[in-house]
């Protein structure tokens, strides 16, 4: 279902796109190729320039290659588009301080510690962000099973309000890891 009609007419000015595809490799490592675009539907004056209408404001990419287990073990940012080109587009290499990083494990801290402020690229640290709830997705039922067994509860109960153990859906597609509410007790 979409969204509710708008309550007022209204004129799209900025459009943000993010994409992040997931690709396995013949080497059993994975690529997160991220990209992030800011496009404005008018001309716009900024201090490099007037940018015509349609052209990106920012075109961003950051590569990030994980194993398994989700360790970083590469990393390449390009900005194809920037605002202040000859600055904005220097700063891909620092992104290799992601390496060693682990997606599923203080990412988020790691990468305001690492890349925060004058640092990194406000843009590129915020597709960074993005990155582990997405190779979660990639790797459900490649390399994290998603329908678990006997003994092992699959990983994504408790991991969101909808699978929570305690709730509807897990009583109902996985009555085996489905515990009782604790309004639920009986006297």
């Amino acid at each position: 279902m979409p969204l509710s009609s708008p309550t007022s007419r209204r004129v799209l000015r900025h459009r943000r796109a993010i994409q992040i595809d997931a690709y396995a490799r013949e080497d059993g490592l994975w690529d997160l190729d991220a990209h992030i675009t800011d496009i404005k539907t008018r001309d716009i004056s900024t201090a490099s320039g007037i940018r015509p209408a349609g052209v990106p404001v920012h075109d961003l990419w950051l590569r990030v290659t994980i194993d398994r287990a989700m360790n970083i073990v590469d990393v390449e940012a390009v900005s194809d588009n920037v605002p202040y080109p000859g600055f904005c587009n220097t700063i891909g290499p620092a992104y290799r301080a992601m390496i060693g990083l682990n997606l599923m494990k203080g990412l988020r801290h790691e990468l305001k510690q690492r890349l925060g402020g004058i640092a990194g690229c406000t843009h590129l640290t915020e597709l960074a962000q993005i990155l582990p709830t997405a190779a979660v997705q990639a790797y459900a039922g490649e390399v994290i099973p998603v329908q678990g067994d006997a003994d092992v509860k699959p990983f994504q109960l408790d991991h969101c309000h909808a699978l929570r153990t305690d709730g509807g859906a897990v009583a109902k597609f996985y009555p085996r890891w489905a515990v009782a509410h604790a309004d639920d007790s009986t006297t």
